[in-house]
């Protein structure tokens, strides 16, 4: 098994900058690849960017395109997302997930594991 835990979130201004950190623990290895999802209120869980074993990334959707920064070390089991100039609409809660395979999947069904998600706001 594979913990997973997400920190970092909180309450900020537009414009302003959080970086989540996800930790693993656990029977963690470094193949896991690893997504970050959102979910806002009365929305369904949307796929922000994902990162694989050596780093490569998933192309960032436009709606966090330059403002969003995935980034791992494998050393520290520790996944973050960087993300900077924030907007209302990037209020969700964010959530970091793990599957064991090399390939990074969009699928929210196809991981294997999951934190339990940090809070975001963004206030106007």
């Amino acid at each position: 098994q594979v913990q997973l835990v997400e920190s970092g979130g909180g309450l900020v201004q537009a414009g302003g900058s959080l970086r989540l950190s996800c930790a693993a623990s656990g029977r963690t290895r470094s193949t896991y690849t690893v997504g970050w999802f959102r979910q806002a209120p009365g929305k369904e869980r949307e796929f922000v960017v994902g990162v694989s074993r050596i780093g490569g990334t998933t192309p960032y959707p436009d709606s966090v395109k330059g403002r969003f920064t995935i980034s791992r070390d494998n050393a520290k089991n520790t996944v973050w997302l960087q993300m900077n100039s924030l907007k209302p609409e990037d209020t969700a809660v964010y959530y970091c997930a793990a599957r064991d395979s090399v390939v990074i999947t969009r699928m929210p069904a196809l991981y294997d594991y999951w934190g339990q998600g940090t809070q975001v706001t963004v206030s106007s």
